[in-house]
């Protein structure tokens, strides 16, 4: 039995000494220390062994089995130190190289537009006032001069929730609410996004933004409104900017008018981006139509107004020269990181 023991102790050291992985010695180990490994058979064996050697055999056996299972852990921890020195020399860290700088975002070609909008007419003591994108037909509709079966509505035809709330299709309905409020005189501009039931193409977009204007005081002119919005293009276009109103209609205003602005590529001469004509159209505008300031409970005989809006995705598109409105929403970084 001595020497079967010393013969198994010296096979499972010498196979434990030439191993290479530690997959290897997991097999040695099961092979002479598992349930059916040869220490186990050894110890099953003990009923075959005189009563009187059965401590000594049963001694043996401990012996062997402590100094295999000791060898086993050192030639595991030389296995784990091993892999970890080649692990840390893989993946050793060069101090002296530039450290990685996260990318950060900016601005929206969108928001700085809006932004320098904002400051133009803040500076010209402008409010800015946000309300509702989910918003009543009344403010949307009714209470801007365009009553049920209006011919604008079918250009306007947008997204109904029911028969009463829908998707605003215009900023104006801000103005309502303000006017509502009886606070005057008004001096405010309305930010925010619009929907319509548009097909997407290069300038147009089920979903954009607009920025509507008003103004309402005592002795308001369109003098006034011609002056302010004539500003309002020097500022955001160049000083040698000129405007040009032209006769239109609108619900709401009366009269009515669109604004071009002298091309500011060319100066007005006529060129590709004009398409030759010299002049570009910026936005419309006009006089409150008394019977709007008559529905906010304000009395078109002692206070008049003038009202204006702009698409916001215009005034990008004219001022970075950009050809395709469909540019300014696919969040393309090539497209987005020039600005």
């Amino acid at each position: 039995m001595n020497e079967k023991l010393e013969k198994i102790m010296q096979d499972a050291l010498g196979q434990i000494n030439s191993s290479e992985n530690l997959e290897k010695l997991n097999d040695i180990k099961v092979a002479f220390l598992g349930k059916k490994g040869e220490l186990t058979s050894v110890l099953k064996s003990m009923k075959d062994v005189a009563p009187e050697d059965r401590p000594k055999v049963g001694q043996m056996v401990n012996d062997a089995r402590q100094k295999i299972e000791k060898t086993l852990e050192e030639k595991q921890k030389a296995f784990a130190k091993k892999l970890r020195e080649e692990k840390m020399k893989a993946e050793v860290i060069d101090v002296t190289l530039p450290g990685k700088k996260p990318e950060l975002g900016h601005r929206h070609p969108n928001t700085i537009a809006l932004e320098e909008v904002e400051k133009i007419f803040v500076g010209l003591g402008y409010e800015v006032v946000t309300g509702p994108e989910v918003e009543y037909d009344y403010y949307n509709f009714e209470a801007l001069n365009i009553p049920a079966n209006h011919p604008a509505k079918d250009e306007q035809d947008t997204f109904y929730i029911n028969d009463k709330l829908l998707l605003r299709t215009q900023t104006s309905s801000v103005q309502v609410r303000v006017m509502e409020e009886g606070k005057l005189p008004i001096k405010m501009i309305a930010p925010g996004r619009v929907f319509r039931s548009d097909e997407v193409d290069a300038t147009h977009s089920p979903s954009f933004h607009q920025i509507e204007g008003l103004v309402i005081d005592k002795h308001v002119t369109f003098a006034d409104l011609k002056g302010t919005l004539a500003e309002f293009a020097k500022e955001l276009f160049g000083k040698e900017t000129k405007v040009k109103f032209r006769p239109h209609h609108f619900p709401f205003t009366e009269p009515s008018a669109e604004m071009d602005v002298t091309c500011f590529k060319c100066g007005g001469k006529g060129c590709r981006f004009c398409k030759g004509e010299g002049w570009i159209e910026i936005l419309g505008c006009g006089m409150v139509h008394p019977h709007v300031l008559e529905m906010s409970n304000i009395d078109p005989e002692e206070y008049t107004g003038f009202a204006f809006g702009v698409g916001l995705e215009r005034i990008a598109l004219l001022k970075y020269e950009i050809d395709d409105m469909r540019l300014l929403y696919e969040n393309d970084k090539r497209f987005l990181e020039q600005f």
